[in-house]
């Protein structure tokens, strides 16, 4: 018996299998899921959540089935040209219509597969394992209602999970790293927040809630001069929270690291990018963080002795982060960094430098605290805080072609090098230059005076993690 033979004969056997509850659901779940409908509103629900790994998912499993469907549609289905199964002995009740395309493979069960692999790869389980059980439910509808033959939903499924994994070539998963403990749990901690110094700029009805799970807590509105709001709370606090995104962070780990006081990271900012690092993606998990009293020790670099927790650039990228400050107002904050990008491809040219007594002509150059994804020229996601290294990337570009492959790197972020690529760990690099460079670090950017020394420093900062 061959396989055709094994597919038609499983056909059969669920042609003629009776589900109680399962007659009315069945063709019609199979009937919402036409031309990805079932998964785009899902997909627009979860975005709407605001819970940052189910809007992840989402989208995730939106491109994913971008993946999936052209290469089912305009492929699969053309190379093979398999005919549908013939529906004399599948009930009539359950034939909403006959598909006029061919057959194999599933074109529902590969968008269902995609989607559910992402949701996997992003969600928690307690919403990853209904979408799974939902997308298990369209694939078995085709066959319970005549459309395909199992073979047809097996080679959907199988091109909807390579559909979801790929996404991982380009979007790297999120994934806590690693951070060394203390044997011990903060002391004399109130649950109710008293000895904790929050500084925000946040509007008051972004924070309401906060203020209400930490009532003994004091909050300090930081609008207009961050740095010495920041240095007074600090001076002050058992614990020093903070909301806001990377560079604010940033400024009140200088500030903590000074006065020898723990930070407590309130992820209320565009970009959050050492927040989920730790594991926190939103404020509940920080909230849990604190009540738990769980600290850990982090790595912090520096940059002529000022701290960053994330990346240092010069070159291509600090340009653009000012070209995209200048406008964001306007316009914002993605439009104005790729208008950014556009004109840095235009203008850009590579700066005359030293690296550690070497000279170069560096067109980008990434600084990262620790070490980051392994390939291409653009820092992705960090696995260990404690490694005691810095994770530094050069790109040196002359010619116009191979500034637009460069900029193209480090706009897809996760990229095979270019031949003009370096990369190597250290625990310190000194650059000099003839005059001033314009850096950028977590986000701001400043002028820094050569001898620009970036230096690491292991396991200086505390922090609260999610146990």
């Amino acid at each position: 018996m061959n396989l055709a033979e094994i597919d038609r004969r499983a056909f059969e056997d669920v042609a003629a299998a009776e589900l109680r509850g399962l007659e009315f659901v069945l063709p019609r779940l199979g009937k919402i899921a036409d031309h990805g409908v079932l998964w785009f509103g899902l997909a627009g629900t979860l975005g709407l959540t605001g819970i940052p790994a189910l809007r992840r998912g989402a989208l995730r499993g939106v491109i994913a089935i971008g993946l999936a469907s052209p290469s089912i549609n305009l492929l699969g289905k053309q190379l093979f040209r398999r005919r549908r199964p013939l529906v004399h002995n599948v009930p009539p009740m359950r034939i909403l219509r006959i598909p006029g395309s061919h057959s194999f493979p599933s074109g529902h069960s590969a968008s269902a597969a995609a989607f559910a692999t992402a949701m996997v790869l992003e969600a928690p389980k307690r919403v990853s394992l209904p979408v799974v059980g939902l997308a298990a439910s369209v694939a078995f509808s085709r066959i319970y209602t005549g459309a395909h033959y199992p073979g047809d939903v097996l080679a959907g499924i199988l091109s909807g999970v390579a559909a979801g994994l790929t996404t991982r070539l380009f979007w790297p998963v999120p994934a806590r790293a690693h951070v060394a403990h203390f044997d011990r749990v903060i002391e004399h901690r109130d649950p109710q927040g008293a000895g904790v110094v929050v500084v925000t700029n946040n509007d008051p009805e972004t924070i309401a809630d906060l203020r209400n799970e930490l009532p003994h807590a004091e909050f300090t509105d930081c609008q207009g001069d961050l740095e010495g709001k920041l240095e007074e709370a600090a001076g002050r606090a058992r614990v020093l929270a903070v909301c806001g995104g990377d560079g604010t962070v940033g400024t009140a780990a200088s500030a903590a690291l000074r006065h020898g006081v723990p930070l407590l990271v309130l992820p209320l900012g565009t970009l959050n990018h050492f927040a989920k690092t730790l594991g926190i993606e939103t404020v509940s998990d920080a909230l849990d963080a604190y009540w738990s009293g769980s600290l850990a020790y982090v790595d912090v670099a520096t940059l002529n002795n000022v701290p960053f927790l994330n990346t240092a650039s010069f070159g291509a990228y600090s340009e653009m982060v000012d070209r995209r400050e200048r406008m964001q107002k306007r316009i914002g904050k993605w439009p104005a960094l790729a208008v950014a990008a556009f004109r840095v491809l235009r203008r850009a040219t590579p700066v005359d430098v030293v690296v550690n007594g070497e000279p170069r002509q560096v067109w980008l150059a990434f600084i990262g605290n620790c070490e980051y994804g392994k390939r291409g020229a653009v820092p992705t996601a960090r696995d260990n805080l404690t490694d005691a290294l810095l994770d530094i990337r050069l790109v040196s570009v002359k010619r116009r072609l191979r500034r637009l492959r460069a900029l193209a790197v480090v706009l897809a972020g996760r990229m095979w090098p270019l031949s003009d690529y370096e990369s190597w760990v250290s625990q310190s690099l000194t650059i000099e230059a003839d005059a001033p460079l314009r850096v950028a670090h977590d986000g701001e950017t400043e002028n820094a005076r050569p001898p620009i020394v970036f230096r690491k420093h292991p396991k200086r900062l505390s922090v609260f993690v999610p146990i």
